[in-house]
């Protein structure tokens, strides 16, 4: 069985953080389905789940040419009063009939798209990580795009009411387009074991480009809704670790005055370091994909070493306040 998804990520729209209480009121985007929330470890809420029906080529590898209809989820949140997140993944079966059936059966199974004609489910998923969406065949069906349903979830928050859209500083929205072959599980192996409980759970993590990762996933957790909830943490924690790098970059740290480099450096102490909190939500069958990305590429490492540079820019900042206030006082007795 395969899942396919796409998260985006990006800053919300408002020049402070977002009380919990607005952050529900900006999810309600499906009249009369409750927002869910949370406070602890750390402010969360998410939106109700939203279908969007589609019938478009599945892209392959191959080029097979392979039709898929059904529907999609996609989902928004708020994470910390400040990060907004759209989500769209579905669940993609083999059809029971080697043709298109009425819309009603469709709708009879939420968040699945039925492939009509041959499928390879290895085939389909490196063909939605490596090809671009849009495009077609014969028939003019474009490529399915999740991305465009997430991005179109995200900019509806956006421009709501509620929100100022003076945001504390400028960053790019990223995204992470994945995909989830599942295995079947022995039944005597650990939480995101292979087939036969010996190997453990493949993934490939890449960066595309600046805004694009993608990342393909061999697990045995048959829980499409628990793994797209993983590659949202993961699509989260990429993000900050993304912004504060560039924040960073810009702040030009040995270039200029210190006072003003820890300027530049105040919205990542402001608005982005208490966020990090990998895996705090994540269901605990899919706990080995984080350990395994966090041995390598290693994304906690790498924070803690930005963190504790942006932290020695204000000691060291701070130790030279004191010292340029202490040799003033003589002079002013």
């Amino acid at each position: 069985m395969l899942t396919l998804g796409e998260v985006h990520t990006g800053l919300l729209q408002n020049s402070t953080s977002v009380p919990q209480a607005r952050s529900v009121q900006l999810l309600a985007i499906v009249l009369g389905e409750r927002v869910r929330h949370s406070t602890r470890p750390i402010a969360y809420a998410v939106s109700p789940e939203r279908l969007t029906g589609v019938d478009c080529r599945l892209a392959t590898l191959s080029k097979a040419r392979v039709r898929g209809v059904g529907t999609l989820v996609s989902r928004a949140s708020i994470t910390g009063g400040h990060v907004l997140q759209g989500s769209t993944f579905t669940r993609v079966v083999r059809g029971e009939a080697d043709r298109r059936l009425p819309w009603s059966h469709y709708m009879s199974r939420p968040g699945v798209v039925e492939t009509v004609g041959k499928a390879d489910q290895e085939d389909l998923a490196n063909g939605f990580i490596e090809t671009k969406p849009g495009g077609g065949w014969a028939s003019a069906l474009p490529n399915l795009d999740l991305g465009a349903v997430s991005d179109r979830l995200m900019d509806e928050v956006q421009i709501s009411m509620g929100l100022d859209r003076r945001p504390p500083f400028r960053t790019a929205r990223t995204r992470l387009r994945w995909a989830v072959v599942h295995r079947p599980a022995s039944g005597q192996g650990t939480p995101g074991a292979t087939a036969g409980g010996e190997a453990p759970a493949q993934v490939r993590f890449s960066i595309e480009n600046d805004t694009l990762r993608t990342m393909a996933i061999e697990v045995d957790v048959d829980d499409a809704r628990s793994v797209a909830a993983f590659c949202e943490d993961l699509a989260l924690h990429d993000w900050l670790l993304t912004t504060l790098l560039e924040l960073i970059e810009r702040s030009q740290i040995g270039d200029g005055s210190r006072s003003r480099v820890i300027d530049r450096l105040r919205p990542a102490i402001d608005y982005l370091l208490h966020l990090w909190m990998p895996a705090a939500r994540v269901d605990q069958a899919v706990l080995p994909l984080w350990e395994s990305l966090e041995r390598r590429p290693g994304f906690t490492k790498q924070w803690r070493a930005l963190v504790d540079r942006i932290r020695d820019q204000v000691a060291v900042g701070t130790v030279m306040q004191l010292s340029a206030a202490a040799g003033e006082k003589p002079g002013r007795a």
